[in-house]
């Protein structure tokens, strides 16, 4: 039995989490859930895992969760305490699922005791990759990925050594705008970008999918969570959202990694890892695939791809920045005060504003964030 500690449990990978847990009652035991408002969901969900802890994120919830969790599961709330459950509460694994910046403090907290971390939030290693990377070797603590594309490369790379690797292919669908045309994107609806084709997500990821942000968020994750040169890493388009990610080696050979678009699947991979567990979950039907399809990414009409392998190379802070203006431009959108191709001008403008450090500390990378998130509100 497995002991789960899920920070983000309300949002859509959070579920997710807790219907795998519902599977493998017997495999794995929820120790402790936190989410950051979403006190409905939090309650429905104490009520039926039993965890030890449940936190509210924000305080002024505090009392109404506290009345109404079942007897003997403890409440506490604040961001301070979230953090706290990542290192304190006793799990085999700290499943980290919270989106956005919001998710690195929990994550240093982690790995700073030397734990074993699924981690389905890719903000923080972007922002903060070489500082995280250098942490989890000094402390000996483990990284299991959960995007999807992360932990096809993961299971792509079992038994093989990263030296051996050529290129490392993340897939995606293209998005929910893959065949809209550039002209008429100044006019696209927020029901049109968060209609994805193939994956049911939270909102911020999805307007990132649409963008083409995700993949590059994606690339500079790949980058620092398996020590690959920016050189080596590429993103294709593949509409099938079959193949998750392919993997060349140096002798020609290519590994690829094949699911449904189902986030369980990486999941239930990284709550058994190093097991392999029998899953009931949709299986791939090659009989009833038509072919599968790549193509290069557009990125004259996606240009945040680009961009955020421009902000890879460059490294330093820069990432940081690109991470955090992006998170409020994204915001912005969602909350309609901007318009969608708003989103890479404004991100594009505040990388051109920033003065980057190149060997940042942690306190940098802080720094640079909020800069940023300061410079995107006082320019909009």
């Amino acid at each position: 039995m497995k002991d789960i500690i899920l920070l983000g449990s309300t949002g859509s990978v959070g579920k997710n989490v807790l219907d795998v847990v519902r599977h493998y009652s017997d495999k794995f035991r929820i120790r402790a859930i936190a989410s950051n408002e979403n006190l409905d969901s939090l309650l429905e969900q104490a009520e039926e895992f039993h965890p030890d802890v449940a936190v509210i994120g924000n305080e002024k919830y505090y009392s109404d969760l506290k009345d109404s969790v079942p007897a003997g599961v403890q409440v506490f709330a604040g961001g301070e305490e979230v953090v706290r459950l990542a290192c304190e509460v006793k799990a085999d694994i700290v499943f980290i699922a919270i989106g956005g910046m919001a998710a690195l403090d929990p994550l240093i907290a982690a790995l700073n005791n030397s734990r074993t971390v699924a981690l389905a939030s890719k903000e923080p290693i972007v922002s903060a990759g070489a500082v995280i990377q250098k942490i989890q070797r000094e402390k000996k603590a483990r990284i299991i990925p959960v995007d999807s594309e992360h932990s096809a490369v993961m299971q792509c790379l079992s038994g093989r050594s990263t030296k051996d690797v050529r290129t490392l292919y993340l897939t995606g669908s293209g998005g929910s705008l893959k065949d809209k045309k550039e002209e008429d994107f100044g006019s696209i609806t927020l029901e049109e970008v968060l209609d994805h084709p193939k994956w049911n997500m939270g909102q911020k990821i999805t307007v990132d999918s649409a963008t083409l942000m995700n993949k590059g968020l994606e690339a500079i994750e790949a980058r620092w969570l398996f020590d690959i040169p920016p050189a080596a890493i590429k993103v294709v388009i593949h509409p099938e959202a079959i193949i998750h990610s392919m993997v060349e080696f140096l002798d020609g050979t290519v590994s690829a990694s094949l699911f449904c678009p189902d986030m369980r699947f990486p999941i239930l991979k990284a709550l058994s890892f190093p097991d392999i567990m029998e899953s009931n979950f949709p299986r791939v039907d090659f009989t009833a695939i038509k072919g599968f399809s790549f193509m290069e990414p557009d990125t004259r009409k996606f240009p945040a791809l680009e961009l955020a392998f421009d902000a890879m190379r460059a490294g330093g802070t820069v990432p940081a920045v690109l991470n955090a203006s992006n998170e409020v431009a994204v915001n912005m959108f969602l909350e309609n005060k901007i318009r969608f191709t708003d989103i890479i001008k404004i991100v594009s403008k505040t990388i051109d504003g920033h003065k980057s450090i190149d060997e940042p500390s942690m306190d940098d990378i802080k720094n640079a964030e909020k800069w940023a998130i300061e410079e995107v509100l006082r320019s909009c």
